[in-house]
């Protein structure tokens, strides 16, 4: 029987890396399945910070995921990562792909944006997931307690405002230029977050 299972953590904490090693695995005993991405941080590919990557098709909004699958020849499962950027109606065409096309469906995200709210895409998969799995590689905060929040850094200040998708990453050689503004994001435990403390 095909099952949905949403696995989830903060930056860091290896989702990119499990979903393509899902997809090896899979691929490698020759099951057809298809990797999916959206508002990677390089595009129309999954990247996982330890420097594996492999090219992915891009969930622009108005994408229909379960008519992507029906006219798949031959699908076995699909490999979601960035899950947490998808529309309540494409995880419920996930859905759908598992419960009428009988495709296994391994979704990856983020579980809190930087306001430490659940992104629409990530409720909505908590909800109908079949299996929801917390990542078990628990990425740190600067002090060294788990980081439980990805806080967005705006020139190097903790904002809790803001546009909830602005793609960055978490080093400061990946920092990315926005209207002038330098915005990256940092991991921090809840006590950091709620102090706005960087060191």
């Amino acid at each position: 029987m095909a099952t949905l299972r949403f696995s989830f953590g903060t930056m860091g904490s290896g989702k990119s890396t499990l979903a393509l090693q899902i997809h090896h695995n899979l691929t490698s005993r020759n099951l057809t399945g298809l990797l999916l991405t959206k508002l990677d941080r390089d595009g129309s590919q999954i990247t996982s910070r330890l420097g594996v990557s492999a090219p992915a098709i891009e969930v622009h909004s108005a994408l229909d995921v379960y008519a992507l699958a029906k006219n798949y020849p031959r699908l076995s499962f699909m490999v979601c990562d960035e899950a947490q950027f998808y529309t309540v109606e494409q995880c419920d065409q996930l859905a759908r792909v598992v419960d009428q096309l009988g495709v296994d469906v391994f979704a990856f995200g983020l579980i809190t944006d930087f306001r430490g709210l659940l992104f629409d895409g990530t409720k909505r998969l908590l909800e109908i997931a079949d299996d929801r799995v917390a990542i078990q590689v628990e990425a740190r905060c600067w002090c060294g307690q788990r980081a439980t929040h990805n806080a967005r850094l705006v020139n190097g200040r903790v904002v809790y405002e803001g546009e909830t998708v602005v793609v960055g990453d978490t080093g400061d050689d990946h920092a990315q230029p926005l209207f002038g503004d330098v915005v990256r994001y940092e991991l921090l435990c809840r006590r950091h977050y709620a102090a706005g403390a960087m060191s």
